[in-house]
């Protein structure tokens, strides 16, 4: 069974963050991937996703290319998603947020310090948290990789995402 989510902020509401460097790979392959396992379990009108990084390099720009391709070929719609960054007005908007590795959890935990934002641990954790494989494992970055690195990272998202939809359910039906 999968680690439980934080509390809802939001009685019957939910709202999760997904957190890399640049918010053009691994973040919004997440994020395109939630999206729709939520939709699937009839939970999209109950749980907000979005995505961000924690630089600012890409900031509007659309996913990498082969991180869409790699969606598109798997059935999945990329072409929504437009980079953003990590403020720290995230911290007050997101019941949790996920990062994709160690460095990116340690960006978000120091932006909130640093802004004097209260975040409370519990809410920052590793999106692998929820891996049935590998918990707590990091989000390898493939963007300086071939095609399969993308592969090996749809493959760790929507098997960590089928986890993280249930905690999701359960933390929904039962406050």
């Amino acid at each position: 069974m999968s680690p439980a989510v934080p509390p809802a902020r939001t009685p019957g509401a939910y709202a999760v963050a997904l957190v890399c460097l640049g918010n053009i790979c691994r973040s919004p392959m997440a994020d395109v991937v939630l999206q729709e396992h939520l939709a699937r379990a009839g939970l999209d009108d109950r749980v907000t996703v979005a995505s961000c990084g924690t630089g600012d390099w890409h900031v509007g720009n659309r996913m990498d290319s082969r991180a869409a391709a790699t969606l598109d070929a798997a059935g999945y719609d990329p072409t929504r998603h437009r980079a953003q960054t990590l403020d720290a007005s995230w911290f007050e908007r997101f019941d949790l947020l996920l990062a994709m590795d160690r460095t990116n959890l340690e960006d978000v935990r120091a932006l909130s310090a640093s802004g004097g934002s209260t975040l409370d641990p519990d809410r920052a954790m590793l999106f692998r948290s929820f891996d049935p494989v590998e918990p707590g494992g990091e989000v390898p970055d493939p963007y300086y990789g071939g095609d399969s690195g993308f592969e090996e990272v749809l493959a760790m998202v929507e098997r960590t995402t089928a986890e993280l939809v249930a905690a999701l359910a359960r933390e929904l039906d039962h406050p």
